[in-house]
């Protein structure tokens, strides 16, 4: 076939949908997508799992009701409705954004295909079309990693990419993994009223956050489904009594569980395979991650290559929806002003986890603050059993970690564990961005009492931190 010529190519539909701005309107933009249009976030991730969240955290609500002397009864789970009801809004919303860029805009085509590099501005399809560009955009995203063990391709395995559609609630699902899609999915299908087993490798769930909120999420994970640690995977296979059996070894031990249906959430891979970076010359570290610079600029032996730039899940270490949009407006403004480059602020970046308790962090854990500030560290856990609020959900699980600089009040982190945790973490995030100390935030603004905010605010107030004179009261 022969090439074709575009200003500007983008690989992923994503994030990198939004940069198609009216800028290109009278230039030739390609757009390479050889998944489902819209990208992870919609079809696969954060949009349908919250949705997914949401009715579950309503189904699980007679238990925690019952503590406060409420009653409540579940009458059933519609899983087939819950589905449907979510899908049929996301759905739509794909094949419209694929509509729009496919056939109503001229000067936009749509490769419905994966493509992957041979020079660092030329492409070629699965098809074979050869494509080339003066300016690249790589936000081709990551995908689910599948263990490489005996068994994986038995019916009745899943990733997060397929799991949310299944034809029934299953009545017992084994998850194996311990971050958090492993973490959100337990409490999903556990709230939902399934039989949750949960088998991880380490001795500890969520082993990538803040050693606190790791210990304690994983006693409270405890009390609401079943946990296996420290066993390593080893086969998968179709089960004497159930439609699949996960087997797993722990020294001379062995484990075997049958269940409905397994969920794989042992991990994510940037593309930056599946586009063959390494074939361009792009930097690619050993996580897979795509090198970029501060401007969004792809690498090639640590020098950025003209004209080609990278943006979320492929190039990103924080894997986070937020910080794509946000990698996305300054890789915009870049390719529409070479002369005037901006960089991506990745200062104070927060993430939550939408799992039974809630989680949200921003900044450094414990140990990473430790290693920064030394002695000069000041650590303060408020819990919410000890605010009035918390009193009244008798909360006996929730907290609120802070970290802070003794000599300046300078905020390293904060950790919170349950319910409204990834609201409350952002007035941390304002002040860290803001550069706002600890005892000014703490004392500057009014907190609403009895709020839940209360459990930030008190936190704020325990940690030991200078100040002047004149600093609020």
């Amino acid at each position: 076939m022969g090439g074709m010529h575009y200003d500007l190519v983008i690989i992923g539909s994503g994030s990198g949908n939004t940069l198609i701005t009216p800028y290109w309107d009278d230039k030739r933009v390609a757009l390479i997508e050889g998944g489902v249009f819209g990208g992870t976030c919609l079809n696969r991730g954060c949009i349908p799992t919250k949705m997914f969240v949401y009715p579950s955290e309503l189904a699980a609500t007679p238990e925690e009701a019952e503590r406060l002397g409420v009653q409540l009864r579940r009458d059933g789970v519609d899983w087939p409705g819950i589905r449907d009801r979510i899908f049929s809004r996301i759905d739509p919303i794909s094949a419209g954004g694929r509509r729009y860029r496919a056939e109503e805009l001229e000067h936009v085509d749509l490769y419905e295909e994966d493509a992957r590099f041979t020079g660092p501005r030329q492409l070629i399809t699965d098809s074979g079309q050869e494509i080339t560009a003066d300016k690249v955009v790589v936000a081709a995203g990551s995908r689910a990693r599948l263990p490489q063990v005996p068994g994986i391709d038995t019916p009745g395995v899943h990733t997060s990419d397929s799991i949310m559609r299944l034809p029934r609630l299953p009545q017992r699902i084994v998850i194996v993994g311990g971050g958090y899609i492993a973490a959100e999915f337990a409490a999903i299908f556990s709230g939902l009223g399934s039989e949750v087993i949960q088998v991880v490798r380490g001795s500890r769930l969520l082993n990538h956050t803040d050693e606190t909120v790791a210990e304690r999420f994983t006693a409270a994970a405890t009390r609401r489904w079943e946990i296996h640690r420290e066993w390593d995977l080893t086969s998968v296979g179709v089960g004497a009594s159930t439609d699949v059996e996960v087997r797993f070894e722990r020294g001379e031990e062995h484990l075997a569980l049958g269940a409905d249906v397994v969920l794989m959430a042992t991990g994510r891979v940037p593309n930056s395979d599946r586009v063959d970076a390494a074939a361009a010359g792009f930097d690619v570290d050993p996580d897979g991650l795509l090198s970029v610079d501060g401007y969004q600029r792809v690498l090639s032996r640590g020098v950025p290559v003209e004209g080609v730039f990278a943006l979320g899940d492929v190039s990103s270490e924080h894997q986070l929806k937020h910080v794509a949009n946000r990698e996305a407006r300054v890789v915009a403004h870049n390719l529409e002003h070479p002369a005037r480059l901006r960089t991506t602020d990745h200062r104070a970046v927060p993430a939550a986890i939408f799992t039974r308790p809630q989680i949200a962090s921003v900044g450094l854990t414990e140990a990473q603050a430790r290693d920064v500030a030394g002695t000069d560290l000041s650590v303060k856990v408020q819990e919410y059993a000890d605010v009035a609020y918390g009193w009244a959900m008798e909360d006996t699980e929730g907290f609120a970690k802070v970290l802070a600089r003794r000599s300046t009040g300078e905020i390293l982190g904060a950790h919170i564990m349950g319910e409204q945790a990834s609201m409350l973490i952002q007035p941390v995030v304002q002040a860290m961005v803001a550069g706002m100390d600890a005892y000014t935030l703490a004392r500057a603004p009014y907190w609403i009492h009895p709020a839940l905010t209360e459990v930030v605010e008190n936190a704020l107030l325990g940690l030991e931190t200078a100040h002047t004179d004149d600093a609020p009261l």
